[in-house]
């Protein structure tokens, strides 16, 4: 390629769901429905836990985290999605698309180490209750989800880095709902194989490292509540356990569809499917998950009910 032709875009142009004109308005208002609704719940699992002093636990604590990171997860993709389908504009400058790409990486890495966290503590708590509380002292709480942020902060930086300083080809389209690097990279004309090195090596290191860690968190629990013999003791010890499986299973199954899958099967369509159910539906369903399978959630909403009626 000559060198004229390598040039650095000073805007994108997202395409979203711009083959689909006559779905605008269902897009827009399925959209709008799924952010509302999802920063309303988590906006609730965030006031329950910590307006009640019965949640003022490790779990709770972690869980706060997790409401928060989804609030700032949506709240990156999601609004600018709604403003390329109201306006029909899917233009975004390079700066505005990388810093969009930086938050979306930082918040997911910061998810998958709280994810796994979370996992720690129910460890702690069900297979070693008696030094619970010293395991998961306040401190160490803090420490972890003060490093689990942080890490995602630093650890975003360097595949923003790389990927930016890519050619572009005088093609800025990006077929995608918004700036991801999968996406990107279909579009350089640069060699991205030190992109797609640097990207592996995190997802194995802060993605299945910390999968690895929550399935044996998870094998040494159901070991442990299996040896319960109180029928009783069973239930309520899967039942703290089962709200988190529950969205470790739907967060990690669609992530490995989404960045795991061959390049030879790539198709924008199935990509931009799995998008939206990653940085869409995870966020409102988990706030769904904790507040239906939790009842010392459920009684906290109930008691949060009363007092404001």
């Amino acid at each position: 390629m000559e060198h004229e032709n390598r040039t650095l875009p000073t805007q994108f142009i997202i395409l979203g769901f711009s083959d689909l004109p006559s779905l605008r308005s269902f897009f827009f208002i399925v959209f709008l429905s799924i952010y509302f609704t999802s920063l309303v719940g988590n906006l609730l699992i965030l006031t329950v836990t910590y307006s009640n002093p019965r949640l003022h636990t490790p779990m709770y604590f972690f869980l706060g985290n997790l409401s928060s990171l989804d609030i700032c997860y949506i709240s990156v993709t999601l609004p600018k999605i709604l403003a390329i389908i109201c306006t029909g504009s899917g233009t975004i400058s390079f700066v505005g698309c990388f810093v969009q790409l930086y938050f979306f990486i930082s918040f997911g890495i910061t998810e998958f180490l709280i994810l796994s966290i979370m996992a720690y503590d129910r460890y702690a708590a069900i297979c070693d209750p008696l030094r619970y509380s010293l395991i998961m002292s306040r401190r160490v709480c803090l420490l972890l989800a003060a490093g689990s942020w942080a890490a995602g902060f630093l650890n975003a930086l360097l595949p923003i880095m790389l990927i930016s300083n890519l050619s572009f080809c005088n093609v800025n389209t990006v077929d995608h709902i918004f700036c991801d690097i999968v996406a990107l990279e279909k579009i350089a004309c640069d060699d991205t194989s030190n992109v797609e090195i640097v990207i592996f090596t995190e997802i194995v290191i802060l993605g299945l490292s910390p999968f690895l860690l929550t399935l044996i968190s998870y094998v040494y629990i159901i070991s442990t509540i299996l040896r319960i013999r109180s029928t009783a003791g069973k239930r309520k010890a899967f039942s703290t356990c089962s709200s988190h499986l529950t969205v470790i299973v739907l967060f990690y199954g669609i992530v490995i569809c989404l960045y795991l899958q061959p390049s030879s099967i790539y198709s924008p369509t199935r990509y931009k499917l799995f998008a939206f159910f990653y940085t869409a539906v995870i966020p409102i369903l988990n706030p769904m998950i904790y507040s239906l399978r939790n009842n010392d959630v459920k009684n906290a909403l109930w008691n949060l009910r009363q007092q404001v009626s």
